[in-house]
């Protein structure tokens, strides 16, 4: 079979990069096309050089940087892929890649990390962080937001196969395209990751410093713990404001490299996630290192994670998103603590591995190209 693999955009290695690199490694000889693709040299190795087919916007001006400006053009950038020559598209879509022009006698797998989060759910956060709740710039971009609302449920019909990235997205899948999915988690590379027993006397989160991470509401809540020490690592938009309610027993270090991201998730006393994530892959990679996690209650957190209701518990959650509930759960943790044992928070981790992915996958893909249904999935 003649095989494409679409992405919505290649600006760096994150988590949906992390699929399309498993994805290659099941589909070696995929062709890859993508709306802009600015990723630095450094990060490019899982491509091995193969080429990667880009739309319009990629020579558009300050695209570089401001590709999301672009946003409008997107789903006319990505109908413009003549995909006419391939067997089998598989999307990995967060955005706008599952919007591509199939045919009736083409099979289209789409791997949703979540439906455009700007243009459903979080549209009114996005349009208040924005400042465009009112006048002319507003009524625009709210005006392009429905026409990316209504662009985004038609497209829906052009997938056969949905696939998510958890149950929770499947539901979000449910809610908004009426459609069936398949939950097949994302790979995480947890052997990146050793299991640590010996703990040190500190918490630990690590993100991008963006509003729905939350990462705000953490530093207050420890900000009001003086006796407990908070370590912050990452960088963003929101860091100067973060950095302002810090008190002296919290450290923000900024953007670190690998090693020293991993030792200090190693050695904490726990990880603190206050984002309603769609998978959160530091979730797992903590737990990978036999560290306990300290979450909100919803989204993704809630499948990787052990509540202490469970057996073999893996951490604590949460109910609401503020600084009371979370020194509320780090209190729970610590009388808790001799309950979760880092073996149990590593062997937790392993359901999420890389080889999990490309087996659930593999065998998936090699059914819809066998031309069976996939469990309960019913082409469109």
């Amino acid at each position: 079979m003649k095989i494409a693999i679409v992405h919505d955009w290649l600006v760096t290695y994150a988590g949906a990069e992390r699929v399309l690199e498993q994805l290659l490694r099941l589909f070696p000889d995929a062709d890859v096309y993508t709306v802009v693709d600015y990723l630095p040299e450094k990060d490019r190795g899982f491509l091995q050089g193969r080429p990667v087919h880009t739309s319009f916007i990629q020579k558009l001006p300050l695209a570089r940087k401001h590709y999301r400006n672009y946003l409008a053009l997107m789903p006319l950038a990505i109908e413009q892929f003549d995909l006419s020559s391939y067997d089998l598209i598989v999307s990995s879509s967060h955005a706008v890649a599952k919007g591509v022009i199939v045919g009736s006698q083409q099979v289209h797998v789409s791997y949703v990390h979540t439906p455009i989060r700007y243009a459903w759910e979080l549209q009114h956060q996005y349009l208040r962080e924005s400042n465009l709740t009112r006048g002319a710039k507003a009524m625009v971009i709210k005006a392009m937001l429905s026409r990316m609302r209504m662009w985004d449920s038609r497209t829906a019909n052009g997938v056969d196969y949905f696939v998510a990235n958890s149950r929770y997205i499947a539901d979000r899948i449910w809610r908004v395209y009426r459609r069936e999915a398949e939950v097949i988690y994302p790979p995480v590379d947890v052997d990146a990751f050793e299991l640590e027993t010996d703990k040190g006397d500190y918490y630990m989160t690590a993100s991008r410093m963006v509003p729905y991470k939350k990462i705000d509401l953490i530093v207050e809540a420890f900000a009001e713990m003086p006796d407990k020490k908070l370590i912050v690592i990452g960088d963003g938009p929101d860091f100067k404001k973060i950095k302002s309610k810090a008190g002296p027993n919290v450290v923000l270090l900024g953007y670190q490299p690998f090693h020293v991201l991993k030792r200090y998730m190693q050695k904490a006393r726990a990880f603190v996630f206050a984002a309603e994530e769609d998978f959160g892959i530091a979730v797992v990679e903590a737990q990978a290192c036999g560290t306990p996690v300290i979450a909100f209650g919803k989204g993704g957190a809630v499948e990787t994670v052990r509540g202490l209701s469970e057996d073999r518990p893996t951490g604590v959650f949460f109910r609401e998103q503020s600084a009371p509930a979370i020194r509320e759960a780090v209190r729970t943790f610590e009388l808790r603590e001799m309950d979760i044992m880092p073996v149990h928070c590593r062997r937790q981790a392993e359901q999420f591995s890389r080889e999990v992915f490309l087996n659930r996958m593999g065998d998936l893909l090699e059914q819809v190209k066998a031309g069976h249904r996939v469990g309960e999935l019913v082409r469109a």
